[in-house]
């Protein structure tokens, strides 16, 4: 679905002389932790005159940004008597709007997580592990222009490239953590799409099952795909460190690796059809710096094919 054009037309449901807030917002998308990204979905608005997101401000009445300059958020506020004194609304309490008609569809799509992580498996669903792809998408400044995903196909024993493909396509899912698979896969599926051999592994930049609902990127990705999948994450967001292992609820769901003396560890977790021990394993062979040749070269595609056509 495009979160995009839903977000705008819930703004487009506030009345005359009536604002909303950030976090207003969010919930009526299904999911409070959404409240950043529609701070960044104002921000990219293309047209403040069709789609007002100078009704939206912080929840304490503090005005926040506005791409047009704040100073023009005040004038647009004051053309519908709402007033603004020492940069917050008079009366907040009056004119904020929160009856918003939703069907509220991050709560949607958490419920799906829910349920799909039911149909995970952790064993090794693979009959040779001959080749592994990476890959990693690149966004541009403006989330209104295309995102390029890059696939790095090496053969896994000598870590030779043997294919490489880049794609393009419009981003209609903001970052909203947790929810990265719904930003990601349709590019990741037409990378995959235009590969000429079927990875026996596909490595992703995100979480598999170390994630709070135990169904993250890589692990939704390997469901919808039906291929073994590893997700290898920069930071760790979720999770306790005991020795190397990372543990949600006392369950092991990855590992932190750190490949040289001179790098921070990144975090592996198996996706769908390999195991714990297995992901850590290939990742390990694969890693000469900090990320696995696979995604390291896969993200250098993605940022040099980017910045080639801005």
């Amino acid at each position: 679905m495009n979160l995009f054009e839903y977000t705008y037309d819930l703004v487009r449901q506030i009345p005359q002389g009536r604002m909303s807030t950030y976090g207003a917002v969010a919930e009526a998308l299904g999911d409070r932790v959404a409240a950043r990204a529609v701070g960044r979905m104002m921000n990219q608005n293309p047209d403040a005159d069709t789609m007002p997101c100078f009704k939206i401000v912080h929840s304490d009445g503090r005005l926040g940004g506005f791409g047009l300059g704040v100073a023009d958020k005040i004038r647009r506020l004051h053309q519908e008597s709402i007033q603004v004194r020492d940069g917050k609304i008079v009366d907040f309490e009056t004119v904020v709007f929160h009856e918003f008609t939703t069907k509220y569809p991050l709560k949607q799509l958490r419920n799906e997580q829910i349920t799909t992580s039911k149909t995970i498996r952790l064993d090794d669903d693979f009959e040779e592990l001959a080749t592994v792809v990476g890959i990693d998408v690149a966004y541009p400044a403006s989330e209104f222009d295309e995102a390029c995903g890059a696939g790095v196909l090496l053969d896994y024993r000598t870590r030779e490239v043997l294919e490489e493909q880049v794609v393009f396509a419009a981003t209609e899912f903001p970052f909203i953590s947790t929810y990265f698979y719904y930003r990601e896969f349709p590019l990741i599926k037409q990378v995959i799409r235009k590969l000429s051999t079927k990875p026996s592994v596909v490595l992703l930049e995100g979480n598999g099952i170390l994630h709070p609902y135990r169904c993250g990127l890589a692990s939704q990705a390997g469901l919808s795909l039906d291929l073994p999948t590893i997700g290898v994450a920069k930071t760790l967001l979720y999770g306790t460190m005991k020795d190397s292992q990372v543990l949600i609820h006392g369950e092991p769901r990855g590992y932190a690796l750190q490949s040289t003396n001179r790098t921070r560890p990144v975090y592996v977790s198996p996706g769908h059809r390999i195991s714990l021990h297995t992901s850590l394993q290939v990742v390990k062979h694969l890693s000469v710096y900090k990320n696995p040749e696979p995604l390291r070269r896969a993200h250098q595609l993605a940022q040099s094919t980017l910045a080639q056509i801005s």
